[in-house]
């Protein structure tokens, strides 16, 4: 049976991030998705927030028949790195191949996403090159330029990585603008995981302007907001949102 998931999403406990993981969940299921991971910034909070609502299971099955992913974006000194399928410590500013074999300790798999992307922390193909990672982010609904998913596509070819595509979202309005079509009989997150590393069809479709540009919004009165309040800041930094 095919699943739509969303295998790259933020909320509000990423730093730059506007809407509760409740807010995520609604969206995804009115645009027809059957979950979606939550990537938050250097953070798995949103995980231990929904197991206590009830909204994840610890054993990976659906509630409700909606999946959701643990997950989170690793900044690392490479780059992004989202782990998909496990929760971690704060590894912000670790090198990407640690950080690598971490997740994989952890059962979880590690994929790049937006690579390339010059503007956020994309990791470059010097660096994927040596990295042990299990699938790529080929299309992010978010990405700065166009040729930058291309690029992706292009490497995970040459390579034979498996591919997914995401929206990168930091509303829930933006939620399931891009998704991975997962086609298995085993719809938990063990099976979604291993579905992953097989070949699956992308549903790619780009961030409207509004939304890019309430992206941007957001990004900007985070920043000014840890500009007027250094000690928010550091209590966001302490908790490894950023």
């Amino acid at each position: 049976m095919p699943f739509n998931i969303d295998l790259h999403s933020h909320s509000f406990f990423s730093g730059d991030g506007v809407s509760s993981p409740e807010d995520l969940i609604a969206a995804a299921r009115a645009k027809g998705l059957h979950g979606l991971a939550i990537t938050d910034h250097n953070t798995s909070e949103a995980v231990t927030y929904l197991l206590e609502k009830g909204l994840m299971r610890l054993d990976g099955l659906p509630v409700d028949n909606f999946l959701v992913l643990p997950g989170v974006e690793i900044t690392t000194a490479d780059g992004h790195l989202l782990c998909i399928g496990a929760t971690l410590p704060y590894l912000k500013g670790k090198p990407a191949r640690k950080v690598c074999e971490m997740i994989h300790e952890r059962g979880g798999l590690a994929i790049p996403p937006h690579p390339y992307d010059l503007f956020r922390a994309g990791i470059r193909f010097s660096t994927l090159e040596k990295l042990p990672i299990d699938a790529i982010e080929v299309f992010n609904a978010a990405t700065t330029l166009r040729r930058y998913n291309r690029y992706a596509f292009k490497y995970a070819q040459i390579r034979g990585l498996p591919m997914i595509a995401a929206s990168d979202a930091h509303h829930a309005a933006a939620v399931g603008t891009a998704y991975t079509i997962l086609n298995t009989n085993d719809f938990s997150v063990k099976g979604i995981l291993a579905q992953i590393l097989k070949s699956n069809e992308l549903n790619q479709k780009y961030l409207t302007p509004r939304d890019s540009m309430r992206k941007t919004w957001n990004n900007w009165l985070r920043l000014r907001r840890r500009k007027k309040n250094p000690e928010l800041a550091a209590k966001d930094d302490s908790n490894g949102r950023f």
